[in-house]
């Protein structure tokens, strides 16, 4: 959103910039820095979620069951699930996907379901992982986002925003918090501001479809899916970089560069101010104004556990489904028949499966990963990038995205789904090969 100047008083400037530098480094370093406990180097939060999984099971899988059970009843006791077909069927789904969480754990039901690639890998290396991750990653984004980073690094990112991806400067912050919190914080607010006309039609479409990806925290689960863990870093910001940078090319392109682009608002920055002056001014302004910190941490725990109801239960649904599909018709067979000259190109091994796995991932985001986490570490560091970089998927972001007011068809999303998926997939093989020749990926 725009960079508007709050004055500071003097008296608390320092205690903002101190808010500014402490609590942001904090969230940097639970995000960003490994750390090596009991011979595993992995991010902070990764190491709880693990430890709870492993140490404390039966306290992990009782706490993900009343997510999924909350999060399955939720939209019946609300009333919310008569909304329109979406919600109907997703309503329906997460209600199947409990139903399979307590098929898997009584051990009741068809042998099929019981395969270690079906039920057990999507309940013990999915759901109950996305189920822990989610929370704690929620109260470690408290610190890196909501104390002033996004703001200030926004400011600073305005002068790139229009002439590459033809959005407003202040959309920077929008974008950044898409990628780096969630896709349903993202389209919220991308949302709220169309609706408040600072977004053209055609500025909340490529924010929606380019920026509105999965979180830091779900990136995380694909990491560990596939074994890309010891290159966290490595494949967190070449995932960034190339997710923006498809995002760059695909605002220039139909369909989207055919939208309407009437409205919106123009980038100046206050009268009197520098753009290091403004940026740090947002920055400081934010930390001033953002509550206490029991408040914020409160808030995106309520936040996180509400998003990890509504995900897992979806997920098990979902990616059993998905599998079943992948595995038994020819659905992605089909589809993935479109991928294999893409997939040949980026000299992938074996063209078909790759190409068959990449295309699942329209139907659920995890389920590239799930079908390549064998596969050679170009393979599986180009799943990796695709399934976050392709953006929508019809386990989530794309009914999100239909729920909002943002004027994208089903048609539409799906064009723009194929055009970022053969995109990512080219530029991923091409540093993929690259990083396993320089020994940062294995």
């Amino acid at each position: 959103m725009t960079a508007h100047v709050i004055p500071t008083r003097p008296s608390t400037r320092a205690v903002a910039l101190l808010r500014l530098i402490a609590y942001s480094s904090l969230g940097l370093v639970m995000f960003f820095l490994p750390v090596e406990i009991a011979g595993k180097s992995t991010i902070l939060f990764d190491h709880a979620a693990t430890w709870l999984a492993t140490k404390q099971r039966p306290l992990a899988i009782a706490f993900v069951l009343a997510l999924m059970a909350w999060g399955a009843t939720q939209p019946f006791v609300s009333g919310r699930w008569r909304e329109s077909l979406t919600t109907k069927v997703f309503s329906g789904l997460k209600v199947l996907g409990l139903v399979l969480a307590l098929v898997y754990l009584s051990g009741f039901g068809p042998a099929v379901l019981f395969q270690k690639d079906m039920l057990p890998f999507l309940f013990d290396k999915l759901a109950l992982t996305v189920g822990l991750i989610v929370p704690l990653g929620a109260v470690a984004l408290a610190f890196l986002v909501g104390f002033g980073l996004l703001e200030l690094v926004g400011v600073l990112m305005q002068p790139i925003m229009r002439p590459i991806w033809r959005t407003p400067g202040h959309s920077a912050i929008d974008a950044v918090a898409s990628f780096v919190g969630s896709y349903s914080v993202g389209l919220l607010i991308t949302n709220r501001v169309y609706l408040e006309g600072k977004y053209t039609a055609r500025e909340a479409a490529i924010i929606a479809t380019g920026f509105s990806t999965v979180s830091a925290a779900f990136m995380i689960i694909v990491a560990k899916t596939l074994s890309l863990m010891p290159a966290w870093n490595f494949y967190f910001w070449s995932t960034f970089v190339i997710a923006f940078a498809v995002t760059a090319i695909t605002a220039w392109i139909p369909p989207i560069s055919r939208m309407d682009n009437t409205g919106g608002v123009s980038d100046q920055l206050p009268a009197g101010f520098n753009r290091w002056q403004a940026a740090w001014d947002a920055g400081l302004s934010q930390a001033q104004a953002a509550p206490a910190l029991w408040r914020v941490l409160r808030d995106n725990l309520r936040d996180g556990i509400a998003m990890a109801s509504a995900v897992v239960p979806t997920i098990l649904a979902v990616g059993l489904i998905g599998l079943l599909l992948a595995r038994y018709t020819p659905v992605f067979d089909l589809l993935g028949l479109l991928l294999v000259p893409f997939v040949w190109i980026g000299g992938l091994a074996e063209p078909m499966a790759t190409a068959k796995a990449l295309a699942s991932g329209l139907a659920e985001m995890f389920l590239p990963a799930i079908q390549l986490k064998g596969a050679d570490p170009v393979v599986r560091y180009v799943a990796g990038v695709v399934s976050v970089s392709s953006v929508l998927f019809f386990s989530g972001s794309i009914p999100c995205v239909l729920a909002t007011r943002i004027p994208l068809s089903l048609r539409q999303m799906v064009a723009v789904w194929f055009v970022r998926t053969v995109l990512s997939l080219l530029m991923a093989a091409a540093i993929g090969h690259l990083a396993l020749a320089q020994g940062w990926i294995a």
